[in-house]
């Protein structure tokens, strides 16, 4: 089962706001985030995720390469079928 994308932003953001916490009850100086910080973090990992999907994911663009994939998705459910 996958872990959901929100999970892990939901996660991350609890993170921060604990530590964030335990600095200011330490006497530290707590973290100054504001929303454009937030925001350009964001944006950030939501490049480099969508980056790296597009990069591992294959992406077949002509007709060649999307018959080759129905001919590997055909394959793939062959052997699983004769495994079971």
């Amino acid at each position: 089962m996958k872990v959901k994308s929100d999970t892990i932003a939901r996660t991350i953001v609890l993170m921060i706001t604990l530590l964030n916490l335990v600095l200011g009850l330490l006497g530290k100086t707590a973290l100054k985030i504001d929303e454009s910080v937030i925001y350009e973090a964001c944006s950030v990992g939501a490049v480099i995720i969508a980056a790296v999907i597009s990069w591992w994911k294959n992406n077949s663009f002509t007709q060649a390469a999307l018959k080759a994939d129905e001919v590997m998705k055909s394959e793939k459910a062959l052997k699983a079928a004769n495994r079971q």
